[in-house]
């Protein structure tokens, strides 16, 4: 995959990690299409980064997905890159939520059916470039859940399956499948809960470098011991992430 020169589509790229990538990738050369469903934010993304192009599209309505991808289509026929970025977590326990039916679908439709639905519409844009990648931001969430976001955690342990699966029955055509696993990020979803966070542009720099050499897993060391260490004494890892994820 060559470093510049891609079209990207990037979803949730109006802050945190997506808007991040966008800067970083922006910044190597890439023509960038940040997505994401608050206007203002994108504006402003814009603002911040030269060159930016921005959609505004809430993932969470079906029809609005629809017409995105009539969009990319019309207006960026050299679509090379999908970025299935946006996420979102509600933290509530299912005795309690007043909201309960609707959060469920809210976070699984934008975690799990957005992704799955923007990469199966875009495929056969993908499928004409000389080279193509579907990348999905999974988390470790996915191997150990927490207690108080179940719906989340099960959303990214589907997302993390799914990509297993799409890479094997696409790994004989030009269209990579990565799956991104970030650490603790410092952004909006993560505000009061944990420590050691790092900065969204430092994790973009680890994509940048990590996947324009060819690899399909990327995280860091400390995400790659959770992993060993749920496979091995899975116990001490469910106690560790139960509560604080």
């Amino acid at each position: 995959m060559k470093r510049s020169g891609n079209t990207i589509l990037i979803t949730g790229g109006s802050s945190g990690i997506g808007l991040a990538l966008a800067g970083k990738l922006t910044e190597m050369g890439n023509t960038v299409i940040a997505i994401g469903r608050n206007k203002d934010k994108l504006e402003k993304a814009r603002a911040v980064i030269s060159g930016l192009h921005t959609i505004t599209c809430d993932l969470g309505r079906p029809g609005q997905l629809d017409e995105l991808v009539v969009q990319i289509e019309r207006r960026f026929p050299a679509l090379n890159i999908l970025i299935n970025n946006a996420g979102l977590q509600y933290n509530y326990y299912w005795q309690e939520e007043v909201q309960l039916v609707d959060k469920i679908n809210r976070e699984l439709q934008v975690n799990l059916l957005a992704p799955a639905l923007l990469s199966a519409q875009l495929l056969p844009l993908l499928a004409r470039q000389e080279a193509a990648a579907i990348v999905n931001v999974t988390s470790a969430l996915a191997w150990v859940p927490k207690e108080d976001a179940p719906v989340y955690c099960a959303g990214k342990a589907a997302l993390h399956s799914l990509t297993q699966s799409l890479r094997w029955q696409l790994e004989n055509t030009r269209i990579k499948v990565v799956e991104l696993v970030p650490p603790l990020v410092d952004t909006a979803m993560t505000a009061g809960r944990g420590k050691g966070k790092i900065q969204p542009a430092a994790l973009a720099s680890l994509f940048a470098e990590r996947f324009f050499k060819g690899d399909e897993l990327i995280t860091t060391g400390k995400i790659r011991m959770l992993m060993g260490m749920n496979r091995i004494t899975p116990g001490l890892a469910e106690r560790m992430m139960r509560k604080g994820g």
